[in-house]
């Protein structure tokens, strides 16, 4: 009988040290950890650059939600994502105040900038604030392609708007609200002829893909941008197992800590250098 319990025994230890794989193997079956996140990210390649180290660190696998910034959120507050990155600085610091993260932290930034056709039918290219630029493009009634999607890029786009104290609307026949995500607007932006703000990591992986659209406001780099308002910080947010009870809090929280590494900011400051010649990203955690 003494046998057989301690025959049992070791079977017992050896499915449990094979059901809590150390970190450094594949991602386990039964691990998922639920990122929602806006579309750059994703578009340009950083996520799929980068999460392949969580994994396997930590194996867990990675879910990514890649979604526009207010949708990233929203999904956040109902409790459907365990971690957010994403970049709408007002809308993430109301996220935390209604208690759905306790906490966040600053990852990562970029910049915005303004894209139009190689001819420039508005004559803004050069113009050295993007809100001179948008009260020009209305004027001249240019084409515009708005993402229309409540991201952080819409959510920029709109605050140029207002600053430039014109309010476009579905009536004006030249403003475009596509609904859509950053890659998908930018090849419409690039097909019809139309000015369109973007991030410029997303612009840069898709460059080749966008032979009819130049950079009209915000230069060849973040340096060269003259516009410190298009400035665009990424922040990221475990969601508040207070709040949302059934979220991977403790799973989440390492997401947050390796991003904010050493290690994996050095990766993500190193992610574009060589075929773009700059960074897409620039850490700041």
């Amino acid at each position: 009988m003494k046998h057989w319990l301690i025959v049992a025994t070791g079977l017992l230890a050896v499915i449990a040290g094979a059901c809590s794989a150390p970190p450094g193997n594949p991602p386990a079956a039964n691990c998922a950890l639920r990122l929602a996140t806006t579309t750059s990210t994703a578009d340009s390649g950083l996520l799929a650059f980068i999460l392949p180290d969580f994994e396997k660190k930590f194996s867990c696998k990675v879910d990514v939600i890649a979604v526009g910034t207010g949708q990233a959120i929203e999904i956040g507050t109902k409790g459907d994502a365990d971690v957010l990155l994403v970049h709408a600085r007002a809308q993430e610091d109301k996220f935390v105040a209604d208690g759905h993260a306790k906490e966040r932290f600053d990852v990562m930034y970029n910049d915005f900038i303004l894209l139009g056709p190689q001819d420039d039918p508005a004559k803004v290219k050069g113009s050295a604030r993007a809100a001179d630029a948008f009260k020009t493009i209305a004027a001249t009634q240019s084409a515009f392609a708005s993402r229309g999607d409540k991201s952080g890029t819409n959510t920029k786009e709109l605050s140029i708007w207002a600053t430039a104290t014109i309010t476009p609307t579905k009536e004006m026949a030249w403003y475009n609200s596509l609904g859509q995500g950053m890659g998908e607007t930018l090849l419409t932006s690039n097909e019809k002829g139309a000015y369109t703000l973007a991030d410029r990591g997303t612009y840069l992986s898709m460059k080749d893909k966008l032979p009819n659209l130049i950079v009209v406001v915000g230069g060849t780099s973040i340096q060269d941008n003259k516009d410190k308002d298009l400035l665009n910080p990424y922040g990221v947010m475990a969601v508040n197992p207070d709040k949302h009870l059934g979220v991977k809090f403790e799973m989440a929280t390492k997401f947050v800590q390796w991003i904010l590494s050493k290690e994996t900011q050095e990766r993500i400051g190193g992610f574009g250098k060589d075929k773009y010649g700059q960074p897409l990203f620039y850490p700041n955690a």
